[in-house]
């Protein structure tokens, strides 16, 4: 993942309706859509709105509403195969409510782990307006995979493996999908999994941008109160520990952007237990 956060959605995000004196698309788009399709040999489908869409994959997962939360790679192209916008090899995370009305529509028709060729005219893109370099009334072209938790999970562990190759790391996995590295194991007391204890951290992704420390001193907290990969990974120490913590989505915020976190990010913490206390 690169960590563009909401950045890679300007693409998406919903643009104004068209107002009434805006110029309808609709009748040409379709000749585009139309033709399109027959250059390319596609087995679409309409949808009454206007959408033409193509499953590749319907995929076996949870069925999706216009309300989901998820988590796709895609690539945006206009006709002309003129890229837009491309996730590449990461994906990105969302609500459904935050995207265009043509995106919404089609990832109804799937299911997590599908993927679908979406054609979408203007009235159910960003209509007859420019918007983010897009010219208006243009036919937007999105290629979609929507991620299932067991798809993010294996990605993880693809991008922490290679992670820890580059970075010449002699990292543990545990039965859980968490990786840790023991730099200094410490001599003092091991916390169990409800214990308050002091840490002193930085966390960042494994592009190594960071998203948050405590400082020298720490913070004390209770691992019953935190995230999973730290209620595990925090057990792996002593009392004066120092080591890392690589933490895979399923352990930390799921699929759901939180704060300065995109959904699905791996997490790579630095830590020092500086202290367990009784």
């Amino acid at each position: 993942m690169k960590y563009r956060l909401l950045a890679v959605m300007l693409a998406f995000i919903v643009a104004s309706c068209s107002s009434d004196g805006d110029k309808d698309y609709r009748q040409e788009n379709e000749a585009e859509i139309k033709a399109y399709i027959a250059d390319n040999n596609l087995n679409a489908e309409r949808s009454t709105s206007g959408l033409y869409y193509v499953i590749e994959e319907q995929g076996t997962g949870i069925e999706i509403n216009g309300y989901s939360n998820v988590t796709v790679s895609y690539k945006g192209h206009f006709t002309n195969g003129v890229e837009f916008d491309n996730t590449g090899d990461d994906f990105t995370s969302f609500n459904l409510q935050e995207v265009l009305p043509g995106f919404v529509e089609g990832l109804t028709y799937i299911n997590e782990g599908g993927s679908i060729i979406l054609l979408v005219p203007a009235h159910l893109g960003y209509g007859s307006n420019d918007a983010n370099g897009i010219p208006g009334g243009s036919v937007l072209v999105f290629e979609v995979t929507v991620y299932s938790p067991e798809m993010i999970a294996e990605k993880n562990d693809e991008d922490i493996a290679a992670y820890i190759e580059a970075e010449g790391l002699d990292a543990t996995k545990t039965e859980s999908g968490l990786y840790y590295v023991v730099n200094q194991e410490g001599k003092g007391a091991q916390p169990t999994a409800d214990s308050d204890v002091r840490v002193a951290y930085t966390g960042y992704f494994l592009d190594g941008t960071k998203f948050d420390e405590s400082g020298a001193s720490g913070l004390e907290f209770n691992l019953s109160q935190v995230i999973e990969g730290w209620k595990e990974g925090i057990t792996y120490f002593k009392e004066g520990g120092k080591g890392k913590i690589i933490v895979p989505a399923h352990l930390a915020y799921g699929t759901y952007n939180y704060d300065r976190i995109p959904g699905g990010s791996v997490l790579v913490f630095d830590i020092e237990l500086i202290e367990v206390k009784e």
